[in-house]
């Protein structure tokens, strides 16, 4: 399947690691020259803002999705190639999740995790059946894989979580392994 958008899940932050952001930034970029539409939050701060910018500045298209509550907060972008601003943080994961053939999670805070596990989970009950990729800068995932390891280990889930799930440490690994999927 050739990719043309991917959904990315990340945080209005920037974090505590330079690394993160600069790994956002490298995301952002690659996907514009892949010619890959990024389809993101829809903010203009932190990590969102950073890969949306690089998409942008790399002749990328990209997609913003933003509930009305989160406006203020993130501040939306407003140099996107479309921006959607919707009603609320169900409606905007359900419209990133249709907008795009594949994921990709980078570091963040409550709302990612929350996107992600939504989106692994539609996952598991086959209601799609989208490739999910952890980029995992820093080894900011770590420890969230070790719980699900320990999850998988105790007997609650019903297959083993790496048959849904790709975890990568750079954009470039991520990228390359994609191979001809992006070419």
């Amino acid at each position: 399947m050739a990719y043309q958008s991917v959904a990315v899940f990340c945080g209005s932050r920037m974090g505590n690691d330079p690394l993160y952001e600069q790994h956002a930034r490298e995301l952002g970029r690659l996907l514009a020259e892949h010619k890959i539409t990024l389809v993101y939050g829809g903010g203009n701060v932190g990590l969102m803002g950073a890969v949306a910018n690089a998409a942008l500045e790399a002749g990328g298209e990209v997609v913003g999705v933003i509930p009305d509550v989160l406006v203020q907060w993130e501040r939306q972008h407003k140099g996107l190639t479309q921006l959607h601003v919707v009603a609320d943080m169900h409606v905007r994961k359900k419209m990133m999740y249709d907008l795009c053939d594949a994921a990709i999670v980078l570091p963040g805070g409550n709302g990612t995790m929350d996107e992600m596990f939504e989106m692994l989970t539609w996952n598991a009950l086959n209601i799609h059946n989208k490739k999910i990729i952890l980029l995992n800068s820093a080894g900011y995932y770590n420890h969230l894989m070790g719980h699900i390891n320990h999850t998988q280990l105790q007997g609650f889930l019903h297959e083993d979580w790496r048959t849904r799930f790709a975890v990568y440490a750079t954009p470039v690994e991520l990228t390359d392994d994609l191979g001809e999927d992006i070419r």
